[in-house]
């Protein structure tokens, strides 16, 4: 992962990120002459597109669809429990349960998808300019001169490994993160204005100017801290009855925040980058997502083009206190319905060369 996810490499994709963000603020554009815009959707598509790009070089070696349909069936097999579960040892389970022998089934047409996949990918390899990510694998496997051995089953695992994680985890962070704007006037004004000031005068969101914000990525923070993209990371209790805020949290007892106030981070420097254990919605350590950097990169320049290039209201007659934050029950926790906005253009997007 260190030689797949390292900054270097990461660094190498911000070309992509920023030619798919610019996709992205032109689908919008389009789409908010004549209606509404399904703002999940679009997010779905900058991500896969992104993260497929990155991973095997061409986006339109992947039939998108397909793709979307062996990762949602690959979450629904993880997701479903079964007697089998509980009881792997006992044979009578497993042969009562069909779910073993449909993911075979599974298992077995994923992998003639990706032998499609790598195929095509070794013929563009002397072609490519960039390395992406199945290239790296590919010539890690060709070098063979390392410590471990690297099979053709162990890569095609690890290719769709890297679009399972990332396919969903970019959009759902955005998303969380536009319905509490949306909810939250005052924080989206605020926001927006420190997102214009800084990009006003070069007319285009910048890494550089990524790294001199301060009240977005508070924002960003806080999307976390009330919405961790993989809940199941985060399944902790207090030990021991404690007081926090004025409140007697019971030892056992789980605490969820529900108040979105990005200003709570103003005079604290916690990161949730594995080093602050108050904060960790990428988990820590060993065990911490290998793909925070690539994944807060694609956040920071979405989410950042979309406060700058447009004004967002909710459809009519929508109350932003009722707004629908429901959300799903899973690995990822993405809100069930999907967010549909009214855009309006108020910084035009330089054309793309």
């Amino acid at each position: 992962m260190v030689e797949l996810l390292s900054t270097k490499r990461v660094q190498s994709f911000r070309a992509i990120q920023e030619d798919e963000v610019a996709r992205l603020v032109q689908a919008v554009s389009s789409a908010a002459s004549t209606s509404l815009v399904n703002v999940s959707k679009f997010l779905s598509t900058y991500n896969n597109d992104v993260i497929v790009r990155c991973v095997v070089g061409d986006h339109r070696l992947i039939d998108r669809n397909t793709l979307i349909s062996y990762i949602t069936k690959a979450i629904e097999y993880a997701q479903a429990p079964t007697i089998a579960d509980l009881f792997p040892s006992w044979r009578l389970a497993c042969a009562l349960t069909h779910k073993f022998g449909k993911m075979d089934l599974f298992i077995d047409r994923l992998f003639e998808f990706m032998d499609t996949i790598i195929s095509d990918n070794k013929t563009q390899m002397d072609e490519a300019h960039q390395e992406d990510i199945t290239s790296v694998l590919l010539r890690i496997h060709r070098e063979g001169n390392h410590q471990f051995t690297l099979t053709m089953g162990t890569i095609k695992a690890v290719v769709f490994d890297l679009l399972l994680s990332g396919t969903h985890t970019v959009t759902t962070i955005i998303d969380w993160a536009m319905a509490e704007l949306m909810r939250n006037p005052l924080v989206m004004s605020r926001a927006q204005s420190e997102v214009r000031t800084a990009f006003m005068e070069e007319m285009k969101v910048t890494e550089e100017g990524l790294r001199k914000l301060r009240y977005f990525h508070w924002v960003i923070k806080e999307t976390l801290r009330l919405h961790t993209p993989g809940p199941l990371l985060i399944g902790r209790g207090s030990q021991e009855t404690c007081r926090v805020m004025g409140y007697d949290v019971p030892k056992g007892s789980m605490v969820l925040p529900e108040t979105f106030k990005p200003e709570r981070f103003e005079n604290d420097t916690r990161d949730f980058r594995g080093h602050d254990f108050e904060f960790t919605p990428f988990g820590a350590g060993r065990r911490m997502c290998p793909g925070v950097s690539f994944g807060l990169a694609s956040v920071e320049l979405a989410l950042a083009n979309l406060l700058f290039h447009f004004d967002w209201n909710l459809p009519d007659g929508v109350d932003a206190n009722k707004l629908d934050m429901a959300e799903t029950m899973g690995f990822v926790g993405k809100r069930k319905a999907e967010l549909w906005l009214k855009p309006i253009l108020r910084v035009p997007f330089a054309s793309r060369n």
